[in-house]
């Protein structure tokens, strides 16, 4: 078995409530085990028999939208690449203690390189981006409220869906789960 984050878009946003203890249910009725969720922005935490990632990611997209009537993209990471992603340091650290805030996007591959561009081309005095693999880092420098930047914003600069986090959310889950 396999310790499994399911980062879900669009859990308890946008008019779209779900109750943690429905999100469980919904991962229980798939076969998964030891379900958890983290916090209520859409974080479950599951054991499942060791499989393709990208083949659990439509399984559990298909029977979301079958269950709560609407899309809900679905980033799975194992316990070591959720660690790996909290750990990592985008941006020195001078640049760290001066922002407001430091958000990881999950996508379901690395994006392109013209995505990358578009991405880039979206820096401002505020906002910051920083790819690594399937994550983009996005350093906010002021309130996010003083910010033009937002998921959709990222969506569509990369052509693709994403969910962002806190880093502090990641880092939290990474030290709850690292064992497992």
């Amino acid at each position: 078995m396999t310790r499994t984050i399911a980062f879900l878009r669009a859990i308890n946003v946008g008019g779209h409530t779900v109750k943690m203890e429905r999100l469980r249910e919904l991962f229980e009725s798939l076969g998964f085990s030891e379900v958890e969720t983290f916090i209520a922005s859409g974080n479950v935490i599951f054991e499942a028999k060791a499989a393709d990632s990208k083949l659990l990611e439509r399984k559990i997209e298909a029977h979301l939208k079958e269950a709560l009537g609407y899309e809900v993209a679905t980033f799975l990471r194992n316990t070591a690449e959720v660690a790996a992603v909290a750990a990592y340091q985008p941006f020195k650290q001078s640049a760290l203690e001066a922002a407001t805030a430091l958000n990881v996007a999950f996508l379901s591959g690395p994006p392109e390189e013209a995505s990358i561009k578009r991405l880039m081309a979206l820096r401002t005095d505020i906002d910051d981006f920083h790819v690594h693999g399937r994550e983009v880092y996005w350093l906010c420098r002021k309130r996010q409220s003083e910010s033009t930047f937002s998921n959709a914003a990222l969506e569509k600069a990369l052509g693709r869906p994403s969910t962002l986090r806190g880093l502090s959310t990641v880092q939290k889950i990474a030290e709850k789960y690292a064992a497992g």
